[in-house]
């Protein structure tokens, strides 16, 4: 999967050591993400929804967007050793940008990223209407299932969208409504504007304003309505981590976008640090499926007690051992 032929645009750069230091430590990186990162993503990303859905009395507004980030982070993580394990990334045949495979593939990816996106987005806004307005029900748990919906419904419709433009670059010219749509530069555009841009804007506008509600502590901050403290800290890693681990993806989208539509030519130098940037991007995008729950479960002060109700439940949880009643008799005497 890794390659630096990019460094001098070289052949001989292969046998360099640096190059083969590089290849290394950027292959050791993808197998402790492969090996680690996916069974963890999915073991905590099932845990998370079973959890919470185990215990739907206790749900708040933040839980409900960390259910839909989970069930977006299983499917990244099943994806994740496809798209990581393809033989020299999309350079491989069957993994080229028009094949069949790659096309069918992407949609999942598209629509995973947008909803972990989006639910960030919408929970800091909803995180600032429940601070602002307590118990004014405006983020309440039933609204924000409705909005989970509309997030996977758009998300949906703009993947497709975004597909029109993947297939119409791999059809021949025959097709007179794709003449004007052989490209998947236009797809990447849609996809790095509503994907990227947009949720971005309203989570720093969000984190603003929740900045100087945090200045500005009331009597109502004392409200037993309110979200606990540690919600506000999860909130911020978790924005902290999701556009900070999804920004290089978008970022290569966008350069290459650029540079398309400019008209330049890349030469074998560049088109190789292009792909090792994409390789490396897509990397850093699959690591939000495992960091996230992580954090959850780890800054969520009421996902242990709901990860003990629900081991109670399973068939397991209610083994316990028998009291050895003659031991007993005999400390008794």
């Amino acid at each position: 999967m890794w390659g630096c032929g990019w460094l001098n645009g070289t052949g001989l750069v292969e046998e360099l050591p640096a190059c083969q230091d590089l290849q290394l430590v950027l292959l050791v990186l993808s197998l402790l993400g492969l090996l680690v990162g996916v069974p963890v993503g999915l073991c905590y990303n099932a845990l998370l929804v079973l959890a919470n859905l185990h215990s739907k009395a206790s749900m708040t507004m933040p839980d409900v967007y960390f259910v839909n980030m989970a069930v977006a982070g299983l499917v990244l993580s099943a994806l994740a050793p496809v798209h990581l394990l393809s033989p020299l990334s999309s350079r491989w045949p069957l993994w080229s940008v028009g094949s069949e495979v790659h096309v069918a593939l992407q949609i999942p990816f598209n629509v995973s990223s947008l909803v972990a996106m989006y639910s960030t987005a919408l929970l800091s806004l909803d995180h600032y209407i429940e601070r602002a307005l307590p118990r004014t029900y405006m983020a309440s748990v039933y609204n924000t299932r409705h909005v989970c919906g509309f997030v996977w419904g758009g998300a949906l419709l703009t993947s497709f969208s975004s597909l029109l433009f993947y297939i119409c670059s791999h059809v021949s010219a025959r097709a007179l409504e794709c003449a004007k749509m052989q490209n998947t530069e236009a797809a990447d555009a849609m996809l790095v504007f509503i994907g990227y841009a947009v949720p971005a804007l309203a989570a720093l506008y969000a984190l603003v304003l929740l900045s100087r509600v945090h200045r500005e502590d009331t009597p109502l901050d004392r409200d037993e309505g309110r979200l606990e403290p540690s919600a506000h800290r999860l909130l911020v890693a978790t924005v902290c981590t999701q556009f900070g681990l999804w920004t290089p993806h978008y970022l290569n989208l966008l350069g290459c976008t650029v540079f398309v539509s400019r008209g330049m030519t890349m030469d074998a130098h560049y088109l190789g640090l292009v792909d090792f940037a994409k390789d490396v991007s897509k990397l850093l995008a699959f690591c939000s499926s495992f960091v996230t729950p992580l954090l959850y479960r780890y800054m969520n002060q009421s996902f242990p007690g709901k990860l003990r109700r629900l081991m109670k439940k399973l068939p397991w949880g209610n083994r316990h051992c028998s009291p050895d009643h003659a031991g007993v008799q005999q400390v008794l005497a």
